[in-house]
Formats: C-alpha cells, sequence, structure tokens
C-alpha cells in the first residue's frame, strides 16, 4: 500500500512538472510572438508574415537610413522614401533651421512614407554639448561636463532630457550616448563627447545617460564600437588605424560596450577604424572578425548593428560606396548610415541587391537583418 501511494507521488511530480515545461513554454512563445506582432497591428499581421510578404528591394530599402541636402525634401529625396521605401532618415543642423520647420519636415516626412506598411527610423545626432543638432532648445552639458559630475542620478536626468527634445520634435531615434573612452589627448574628434578617459566611469555615466534616452521611448545607439577614442585622425576626413589587440581592447575600449550590451542596449554603431591586430584588411564597419565574430560572437550582442556614416573620408577615400556597403553587410551591419547624397544612397541600394543576386550575400542573412530591423521597431512602437 506504501509502495502504491509513493508511486502515485512521483506519479503526480512527473505531471506536475511536465505541466510547468508546457506552461513555461507556451508563455515564453507568446512573449516572443508578441514583440513580432506590435508593427503589424494596423494589417493584423505579424512581423513574419510581412517580412514573408516583402520584395528583396523592399527588404534592401528597410536596411539603409539616409540623409537629405537642405531643409525641405525635395523631389528626389521623396523618391528613396515612396520608391525605395529606407528604414529611415538622418538630419543634421543644416536641415533643421528652427523648432516649427524641424516639427513640419519631420510630420511631412511621415506624410509621404504613409503609403508604406513600415515606420521610418528619424534620427540624429543628440549627444549634448556641441553635438547637438535640435534648434530652439535649452542646451545640455557636455559628456565630459557628465563625467565630471560623476553622478549617475543627474546622467540618467541628462538623458531623460534628450530623450524629451527628440521626442517633442518627432524623432525616435538618437546616436548616442559616447562610449568611447577618451584615452588620447591627440585625438581630434571624440573629446569632451566622452564622459572620460576612465572605462569604467564612462560605463557607469554612459549606461544612465542610455537608460535616460530609453525611459522616454527613444531608441538610443551607442558608439563608436570597437573605441574611437585612441585614435589621432578624424575617421570624417580619413581612415584611423589602432594597433591594439584584442587583449588591450578588452582592457580598456570594450568595457563600456560590454555593459551596455549587459544592460539591454538595442543598437550599436560601429566604427570606420582599421584595427590591423585583429582585421588587416577592413575596417571595423567592414569586418566579420569584428562585426560578427567579436560583436556578435564574443560579446553576444544580439540587437541591431548600424554602420557610421558611409559618406565619410575613411570610407570613400578607400571604397566605392556600392562596395564598401556590400562588404559591411557581408561582414554582419544590419543598417547602412549613408548622410549624404541621394545618389549614393540608391549605389548603395542597387549595388547590394546585385550582391544578393550574385551570391555573395545570401538573402537569408538580409532577411535576418530585416527581422532585427522590424523587431526593433517594434519594441519601441514607432508609428
Amino acid at each position: 500500500m506504501r509502495s502504491d501511494k509513493t508511486n502515485l507521488k512521483l506519479k503526480m511530480i512527473i505531471f506536475l512538472f511536465l505541466l510547468l515545461i508546457i506552461v513555461f513554454t507556451e508563455v515564453k512563445w507568446m512573449k516572443s510572438e508578441d514583440v513580432y506582432t506590435r508593427q503589424g497591428d494596423k494589417e493584423g499581421q505579424t512581423v513574419t508574415e510581412i517580412l514573408a510578404e516583402m520584395s528583396l528591394e523592399e527588404k534592401i530599402g528597410q536596411m539603409v537610413i539616409a540623409g537629405m541636402a537642405g531643409t525641405s525634401l525635395q523631389s528626389n529625396e521623396k523618391e528613396l522614401i515612396s520608391e525605395y521605401r529606407v528604414g529611415g532618415m538622418i538630419f543634421y543642423a543644416n536641415n533643421l533651421e528652427t523648432r516649427e520647420q524641424t516639427e513640419q519636415l519631420v510630420k511631412n516626412i511621415k506624410e509621404i512614407n504613409k503609403e508604406n506598411k513600415l515606420p521610418l527610423l528619424i534620427s540624429t545626432d543628440q549627444e549634448g554639448g556641441r553635438i547637438s543638432r535640435l534648434p530652439g532648445i535649452n542646451e545640455t552639458p557636455t559628456n565630459k561636463e557628465i563625467g565630471e559630475k560623476n553622478d549617475k542620478e543627474y546622467a540618467f536626468s541628462v538623458g531623460q532630457t534628450l530623450g524629451e527634445q527628440l521626442l517633442a520634435m518627432g524623432f525616435n531615434t538618437n546616436y548616442a550616448p559616447v562610449l568611447d573612452v577618451n584615452s588620447n589627448p591627440e585625438n581630434p574628434v571624440i573629446g569632451d563627447r566622452a564622459f572620460g578617459d576612465n572605462a569604467d566611469l564612462v560605463s557607469r555615466l554612459g549606461i544612465q545617460v542610455m537608460k535616460g534616452i530609453q525611459s522616454k521611448g527613444i531608441i538610443p545607439v551607442v558608439k563608436h564600437f570597437p573605441g574611437h577614442g585612441d585614435t589621432s585622425v578624424d575617421s570624417h576626413i580619413e581612415l584611423p588605424k589602432v594597433n591594439k589587440s584584442l587583449e588591450e581592447l578588452n582592457e580598456l575600449e570594450l568595457i563600456p560596450f560590454k555593459q551596455a550590451i549587459a544592460n539591454g542596449i538595442d543598437v550599436v554603431m560601429v566604427a570606420h577604424i582599421l584595427l590591423p591586430k585583429l582585421d588587416e584588411e577592413f575596417p571595423a564597419s567592414m569586418s566579420e572578425t569584428i562585426i560578427t565574430d567579436l560583436l556578435r560572437g564574443q560579446l553576444g550582442f544580439q540587437g541591431v548593428v548600424i554602420t557610421d556614416d558611409m559618406t565619410m573620408g575613411a570610407v570613400i577615400n578607400h571604397y566605392g560606396i556600392g562596395e564598401a556597403a556590400v562588404e559591411s553587410v557581408k561582414a554582419g551591419s544590419d543598417l547602412i548610415l549613408v548622410a549624404h547624397d541621394d545618389n549614393k544612397v540608391k549605389e548603395v541600394i542597387s549595388s547590394l541587391k546585385k550582391a544578393v543576386e550574385g551570391g555573395q550575400i545570401s538573402e537569408d542573412s538580409i532577411n535576418e537583418s530585416v527581422e532585427r530591423i522590424l523587431g526593433l521597431k517594434n519594441k519601441y512602437l514607432i508609428e
């Protein structure tokens, strides 16, 4: 009799255990599916279903962020949205004159995109300090000033302010914060854009600014992976070279990025920097070793990878922009940033299409990138 009771108890335990596994699996599946349904709510479709209906051209368009020349869209730039269906737009100070003009420009762009099923990433560099693109707003401190104050709550509040500024004018994506460690005093491009020359300080404060931006529903983009702090050349002008080993990078430059990944960053911008001890041939933005093996493999980043602007001197002085875009996607990039010249945007899209059709890039890898991009847009409920 005791044996029968024991067997019954054992069976009940096994049954409950199996039931828990089934419930857990179902809940996990439902949560995963939710991530991919919010974008499609208007059409009653999941992202997976939307992806299945997209043409190759539409998928490649989603992988490009385009810039514009003036303060209003010209017909050739409107075409990038309506015909090429780019994934987003980037704006600089020369595009944004006043608060009213900025709000109207963003409104017009969203109106042009209304016929498209997918929303745009409306983006800019609102870092604070001297790198502030939005007009008619109160100035925010430089990252260096935040670093000198060394107050986590203050850093978070600055991030909130940046998020509020962007949200008020219709933006949804911010290329900030900078997570470079300013370890080279001769650096011509980072300087006060960095929180300091200490990796722990940069991590602690940078992540708080990141979270402050996120708290307002704005997508933060940390940059410039794997670290632009120890360069003596401005990548806007020419290709910088950093002669550091992976071990040395792990001791300094990579620390803030590891912390950002651990704290849920969704987008990482990769720099145009040559690190010959990791990859002798390609800069980081086109290096499979750095993007796929290091960032995704060793650091475990599963989010969206975006390049720095592909029209910078570091790229166009050495590569055709179409060639560079193809190498970048082959290396593992999801989003190609082309901040100037609509013809360059079209060249990138055309080159990527030819690379897929010619077998240089698999459509499966394009699908993976687009799924990550749509998942990002879902997560932040972009409209």
